[in-house]
């Protein structure tokens, strides 16, 4: 059945899932608040600025009009930065269906992942937390890969699984919205020092353990809250944290790489072409870490590193001088 299918926000992950679900049969249109983007997308049928080299010849429409892109959807797809989610969404609150949100951090003014932003905006739709280690170009092009769609209404997780399934991107279920959200967004401060150790021209064996410590505390700080362990193995857990502080193409780990050149930190933020939203979710998630008492001494150093003004050797040496420990 086709459905009609409003994609928001226009860039890389955001254009990537348009292609998907427009070449699943289904009419969608894609919302961005450049116009300069969209009619650029419009004149040589692709993304050049997010997406270059992926075709986007089956979309519907391309609208700069928040309300117009919206007025027919049956399902709406969220891929707006975090730092946008609630101004964007509470403009539609009269949005009824399902709503997928692919934004992977936490607010820091109230400690929400995105589904529960959603959730307080948009009080007649289901969300549904899309993650996995899904890097936007690759998945366009259908190389083979997978994430997992979750939500507390099994029917509606189905619903987006549906929609986005094809046979070179496979959707898996779950009904642990917080801990897919929660792997999504604290990889992304773990893949910054994975950058740093690329930077300071560590090796393998540095970035696995750090990879690995770095699993235990999100899985930590996920358990504290409420998420179930098991998630944290998966997809959105150790799926996302592996391809984020492995690939190339990993914003988060490319920008922690840069830190190690030196400069300030506005200035690498700025020289960046999207946004790095494990910066932001290394406060957010800190501050959470502090308030329930949970020991995340990667997090911390990061957090340190980016808005505190500590030097990388520093945080470093911090790390390796803890005292020994058994492993949890």
């Amino acid at each position: 059945m086709t459905r009609r299918v409003g994609v928001l926000g226009a860039g890389a992950w955001g254009s990537a899932l348009a292609k998907i679900i427009a070449d699943n049969g289904h009419q969608v249109t894609l919302w961005g608040r450049d116009g300069g983007l969209l009619e650029a997308i419009r004149e040589s049928g692709e993304n050049t600025r997010y997406l270059p080299g992926v075709p986007l010849p089956h979309l519907h429409r391309l609208e700069g009009d928040l309300a117009r892109a919206i007025e027919s959807a049956e399902i709406l797809v969220v891929a707006v930065p975090s730092r946008g989610v609630r101004q964007v969404v509470n403009q539609i609150t009269e949005f009824e269906g399902p709503v997928g949100t692919v934004t992977k951090g936490i607010e820091f003014e109230t400690g929400l992942t995105m589904s529960g932003v959603l959730a307080s905006e948009l009080p007649r739709s289901v969300p549904v937390a899309v993650s996995g280690p899904n890097i936007a170009q690759e998945v366009a092009l259908g190389m083979p890969a997978a994430t997992v769609a979750a939500s507390a209404d099994r029917t509606v997780a189905s619903e987006v699984q549906a929609l986005l399934h094809r046979p070179t991107f496979r959707v898996y279920t779950t009904s642990d919205v917080l801990g897919v959200e929660l792997g999504g967004a604290l990889k992304n401060i773990i893949a910054i020092a994975a950058g740093v150790c690329d930077g300071m021209g560590f090796g393998d064996n540095t970035k696995s353990a750090l990879l690995t410590r770095g699993l235990a505390e999100i899985r930590r700080l996920g358990i504290a809250v409420g998420a179930r362990a098991e998630t944290f193995h998966g997809l959105s857990g150790l799926g996302d944290l592996t391809v984020t502080c492995f690939s190339p193409q990993s914003r988060n780990r490319t920008f922690g790489e840069r830190l190690v050149k030196g400069g300030a930190l506005d200035g690498i933020l700025a020289a960046s072409r999207s946004v790095i939203e494990g910066v932001p979710t290394s406060k957010s998630a800190h501050r959470l870490a502090k308030k329930i008492g949970v020991e995340t001494p990667v997090i911390d150093e990061v957090y340190q590193m980016l808005h505190e003004g500590k030097p990388l050797s520093e945080a470093v040496k911090s790390l390796l001088g803890r005292d020994s420990k058994e492993e949890d």
